[in-house]
């Protein structure tokens, strides 16, 4: 059986698989944005910096219910390694490396969402003068 959660890679596809959306998760979004725009700007490394030293805010403010049901449904539904991950959750809260990855992914989705809402503000303002000024 395996005992640790593995590397990095390991966490990252795992955490994809988790039932997790960042909109019915209560967490501040203004928090996960250090994360997020280190990320959107190409900076991993301190993303990654940025999510070790938030993760056990976030954590107790409201991810740790989020993620801990998420991985208790992965176990039920047999997820490869989700046992040992929940394992690492309850052992080491907010400060696990699977805590952190689920920041990361969350910080990602994060970043997509903002993007597109940009992409999606930026075609409505072009179209802005189209509409009779009475509808704006």
């Amino acid at each position: 059986m395996q005992r640790t959660v593995g590397t990095m890679r390991d966490l990252t596809v795992l955490v994809a698989r988790l039932d997790l959306d960042i909109g019915n998760i209560g967490i501040c979004h203004a928090c996960l944005s250090f994360v997020s725009i280190p990320l959107d700007g190409g900076h991993e490394r301190a993303a990654r910096r940025e999510a070790q030293r938030m993760t056990p805010v976030l954590w107790e403010e409201g991810l740790s219910a989020a993620a801990l049901a998420a991985l208790e449904h992965a176990c039920r539904e047999g997820v490869p390694g989700a046992a040992v991950a929940l394992a690492d959750l309850e052992r080491n809260a907010g400060r696990s490396p699977v805590a952190r990855a689920i920041v990361l992914r969350l910080a990602a989705e994060l970043s997509a969402r903002g993007r597109a809402e940009m992409r999606l503000e930026a075609a409505a303002r072009e179209r802005l003068g189209l509409a009779p000024p009475e509808w704006n």
